[in-house]
């Protein structure tokens, strides 16, 4: 009896529907729940990050990166959905992130991330907003027009960092 029930649970979960468990920024990303994407990354931020990771120029000429590489690495599970691209022509530019969706149901997401220059921006408000600006002015969903994806079906990150602080703003059309 204890075999058959061992059986019975075994083939039970073959034909058992999988629902992956993604971390919380990914399932906040995906459900398009954009306070709790905020939430998460300036809890990861400061709890995780160190100043040395994050201070004066911590990437040379690129500061940026150290973040790219962040999120990047939050996103890596979702290779079953999303075909994950990162620093690719598209447009008149260099995206950072480009999510496109190996099923159709899913929207495309395109992220960009900034570091803000106090000289340029004087909340991290501005820099999120840059961020957006710049994927529209570089069309960087060009990419994904062009492979048959309909601008509504495309969502669009602006990433501001500044230490260990963050914030994601989404562009609204």
């Amino acid at each position: 009896m204890e075999v058959q029930c061992m059986f019975e649970q075994m083939i039970s979960d073959w034909f058992m529907e999988y629902t992956p468990h993604y971390n919380k920024f990914v399932t906040a990303l995906l459900s398009g729940n954009l306070k709790e994407m905020n939430v998460y990354m300036n809890k990861v931020a400061l709890n995780t990050i160190s100043y040395f990771d994050t201070g004066k120029r911590p990437s040379g000429s690129e500061p940026e990166r150290f973040y790219h590489g962040l999120v990047l690495g939050l996103l890596v599970e979702l290779y079953d959905k999303y075909v994950i691209t990162s620093n690719r022509e598209s447009g008149y530019g260099r995206y950072n992130v480009i999510m496109e969706p190996q099923k159709g149901e899913n929207s495309a997401i395109i992220l960009e991330f900034k570091v803000r220059e106090p000289n340029e921006e004087r909340l991290l408000e501005e820099t999120a907003d840059a961020a957006l600006q710049q994927i529209e002015e570089k069309e960087y969903g060009q990419i994904l027009l062009e492979k048959g994806i309909s601008l509504e079906h495309i969502q669009k990150y602006g990433f501001a960092f500044e230490g260990k602080n963050v914030l994601i703003k989404k562009y609204e059309n």
